[in-house]
């Protein structure tokens, strides 16, 4: 006869053998069972709604979706975004020398469009530049992924975010018809965003731009499409040209941690004359009104903590990527841009 702490023992060990049988199945099954999305339930669901709701034929969605193929790297890859590091982390990615340089030649390059559509839609040639050079180094790294693979790996294999990837698969399909895409062969990022500036399915169909009325809109080869759409989707959401964007302020210790915008919460909340009531010190010449709306976010590098106000312009730039760091950055990168060219330096990429 067993002792109490012996049949708990054996108990727990039968049941951690049975869990590590389970994992071990699970791991060897899941991307075989995921290579084969037809023969899951969910997925018949899903092919269901997307013919209802596209009107694509079944035989066309069955065909696109039984391709697609599970990749465990868009799972790696989405669970370790550069928008979850410090600020001392980030800025050093996007703002390099090279970077500038890149952007600066870039400019010089597409001057006469890239004025063309400022005239148009109000964003400067430095924001559109500074967007594609972070999104993905002025077209040179656009995603090595085929996007019905993403979006099937996220949809149906990604539980945290699935209802979101399975409404852009919708969208991309639809988008196939609507710009006659290549739906095997189409190529883009982690998580489906697709061409120069990385639109997701749905930011394309809604915001992109036929910019040189060819009947097309192409945000892989077509400058005047990447750029028009591009500055269509920041006026869009907002954008006022020539508004200010952010600037420091001295937080010395005031009690601010209210007002501070985080995470996803990052309309303007708070204003100029609130700040200062709470003994944040904004400089003299700040560029806007006592109450304007602003947001207020840290920047932190190490042990050093930056604050910082963001206006309605760098809440716009956040709808293009939900991250202050990512604002900051594009925001930065476009300054620097400029003032290189003002140098009148910057002549190879």
């Amino acid at each position: 006869m067993k002792h109490a702490w012996e049949r708990g023992s054996c108990r727990l060990r039968s049941g951690l053998m049975a869990l590590l049988l389970t994992t071990a199945g699970t791991a060897m099954t899941a991307p075989a069972l995921a290579g084969n999305y037809l023969e899951r339930d969910d997925v018949r669901v899903f092919v269901d709604q997307a013919v209802e709701q596209t009107g694509v034929p079944r035989a066309q969605v069955e065909q696109w979706i039984g391709g697609a193929e599970y990749q465990q790297k868009i799972i790696d890859a989405i669970t370790r975004p550069a928008e979850s590091k410090t600020w001392g982390e980030y800025r050093p990615i996007f703002l390099t020398d090279q970077r500038i340089q890149g952007g600066v030649a870039f400019m010089r390059e597409h001057a006469e469009l890239l004025e063309t559509i400022e005239e148009t839609y109000g964003v400067s040639p430095a924001v559109i530049t500074a967007i594609i050079g972070v999104e993905t180094y002025y077209g040179r790294i656009t995603g090595g992924y085929r996007v019905i693979d993403a979006l099937a790996t996220l949809g149906f294999d990604y539980p945290r975010r699935a209802e979101f990837f399975r409404g852009q698969m919708i969208d991309f399909i639809r988008l196939a018809g609507e710009e006659d895409l290549q739906m095997d062969k189409a190529e883009g990022s982690y998580a489906g965003a697709m061409g120069m500036p990385q639109f997701i399915p749905s930011s394309y169909r809604h915001y992109a731009v036929d910019g040189d009325g060819d009947g097309r809109r192409d945000l892989w080869e077509n400058h005047h499409d990447i750029f028009a759409s591009v500055a269509n989707y920041f006026v869009e959401h907002g954008w006022g040209q020539g508004e200010p964007v952010m600037f420091q302020v001295d937080a010395n210790g005031a009690e601010i941690d209210d007002l501070l915008n985080r995470a996803r919460d990052l309309a303007p909340k708070t204003t100029l004359g609130e700040l200062r009531e709470r003994g944040v010190t904004v400089p003299e010449n700040a560029p806007i009104p006592e109450d304007f709306k602003v947001m207020l976010f840290t920047l932190t590098d190490g042990d050093r903590v930056e604050h910082h106000v963001g206006m309605n312009n760098f809440y716009v730039i956040t709808r293009y990527n939900h991250s202050v760091l990512y604002a900051s950055a594009v925001w930065q990168l476009a300054q620097a841009i400029e003032a290189r060219l003002d140098d009148g330096a910057g002549n190879g990429g």
